[in-house]
């Protein structure tokens, strides 16, 4: 299973858009139910601190329960943010080659035993704190990596699927430790999810 991810349309798109063009309406999101479950995200290296993304089962049920069952199940505590690029997003997820403490040269490629997602796209925006699922070129290649968004990427919009909203932890997601290049690899130790717990 390799997860090639959405990065290259990101880079080619998004990191080109100017964030002074946008209007309020352009970035609004709707309201999450009141009963949505809450994932609680607590982060070590650089960034540390704990981040609350408030899910949206309304928008993506089967991610949300996909990310729901992993993080239950304790499958994302150790895992790295692998990638992770300035202004654009910090991805993510990969419970099959992302752990922390080993070899994570395979990091990014990877996902779990369960199967690929479909797609669940919508019309809701990626605003700055999305939580987005991310997949390889097939829409319906989804699994367990996920990317939280520094700043809008409206060319995101429709194409990817949004699981999720940050409503607290903004500076912990802005400190994490930043990648190089064009992909964003994160050199030497990435932060990493020390614990990933969901509140109902």
């Amino acid at each position: 299973m390799h997860k090639r991810l959405f990065l290259a349309a990101g880079l080619a798109l998004g990191l080109s858009v100017g964030l002074s063009g946008l209007s309020g309406a352009a970035i609004a999101q709707t309201a999450a139910p009141a009963d949505a479950p809450v994932l609680e995200i607590t982060v070590a290296g650089e960034g540390v601190g704990v981040i609350r993304v408030t899910l949206r089962p309304d928008l993506a049920p089967e991610h949300v329960e996909r990310v729901v069952t992993l993080a239950e199940q304790g499958a994302y505590d150790g895992v790295v943010f692998h990638r992770v690029i300035e202004g654009f997003m910090a991805q993510t997820g990969d419970v099959q080659f992302g752990r922390g403490g080993g070899d994570t040269a395979r990091a990014g490629m990877g996902g779990s035993e369960l199967p690929d997602l479909r797609a669940e796209f919508t019309s809701e925006p990626f605003a700055r704190g999305v939580m987005g699922m991310a997949r390889s070129q097939h829409p319906d290649s989804a699994n367990s990596q996920f990317f939280l968004m520094f700043a809008p990427a409206l060319h995101l919009n429709g194409q990817y699927t949004v699981l999720g909203q940050i409503t607290e932890g903004l500076d912990v997601l802005d400190a994490i430790k930043r990648g190089r290049g064009p992909n964003g690899a994160v050199i030497g130790e990435p932060d990493r999810m020390e614990s990933v717990r969901v509140i109902r």
